[in-house]
């Protein structure tokens, strides 16, 4: 029996007005999550600028973006996104820049209940796998790629029993062990290290490594302060904070991880997804 679908959702983080009363609005992938929530903190120790962050999958905060037409920035899980943000001209074109790196790879609970060791096992009788929303998560579109130029599809597909709405709803199914395996990014680990196993791809398993971009939205009534938290996210403070979490954030040292694989660029989902 499939597990439901789950619907999307919106996370609002709150918290007291900056001393200075300057906020910057950011729609942003939950793929970042956990770094970006611990530099907002550090930016508005550092600043009095309080960041109002709302997560989700990045398909999602797009469209929240554009719908409510406000926002200060837009921080998508990939550059997928980020080129359909342009398309949609919701974003200053000239702002985007490029903050980190994520690499896919296999998620399972720390017990690995199923002793899963590669991409092959997650068409084994009776595994329980996830994949987020690929046309709105672009972990799930990620999962997707793989899937397809893997040439094991028409054996691991069956075995979807969830298609989840963001980036923290695929680690936290995954830690609960509602499933046996996600394909997901390898700081998932580092998430939930008592909880979440990753179990790495071989590099010729990976197609393509994505890029988290950051831009300024078009939308945006305090693009200055939006500018100067973009700018904190780049600096040394900044990456400590993404290193610390997992995130690479050096084109050479990603290209350890899958040497020929694509960096950035754009997938489309196939019609039968």
């Amino acid at each position: 029996m499939r597990l439901p679908i789950v619907v999307s959702f919106l996370f609002f983080l709150s918290s007291s007005p900056s001393v200075s009363g300057k906020t910057v609005i950011a729609f942003v992938g939950s793929a970042s999550m956990p770094a970006t929530k611990e530099a907002a903190v550090v930016f508005e120790k550092e600043t009095g600028i309080h960041v109002e962050l709302h997560f989700g999958g990045s398909g999602s905060m797009l469209s929240q973006m554009i719908l409510s037409r406000r926002g200060d920035i837009y921080f998508p899980g990939s550059h997928d996104y980020m080129a359909k943000a342009i398309e949609r001209k919701a974003v200053g074109t000239n702002s985007v820049r490029r903050i980190a790196y994520l690499i896919p790879a296999i998620n399972v609970p720390r017990s690995n209940p199923k002793s899963i060791e590669g991409l092959d096992d997650l068409g084994r009788p009776g595994v329980r796998l996830a994949i987020a929303n690929p046309h709105s998560v672009c972990v799930g579109l990620y999962a997707v790629e793989i899937l397809e130029k893997s040439g094991l599809k028409e054996r691991i597909k069956p075995n979807i029993k969830a298609y989840v709405e963001s980036c923290s709803r695929t680690a936290h199914i995954v830690a609960l062990k509602n499933v046996d395996a996600v394909i997901g990014w390898r700081v998932f680990e580092r998430w939930n290290p008592k909880r979440i196993l990753t179990i790495p791809l071989k590099p010729k398993e990976i197609p393509r490594i994505a890029s988290i971009p950051i831009a300024l939205s078009a939308f945006s009534h305090n693009p200055q302060d939006a500018q100067r938290f973009i700018h904190f996210l780049e600096s040394d403070a900044g990456r400590d904070i993404l290193r610390k979490w997992g995130y690479v954030v050096s084109e050479a040292e990603v290209r350890r991880f899958a040497p020929q694989a694509e960096i950035g660029g754009r997938y489309e989902v196939p019609s039968d997804w």
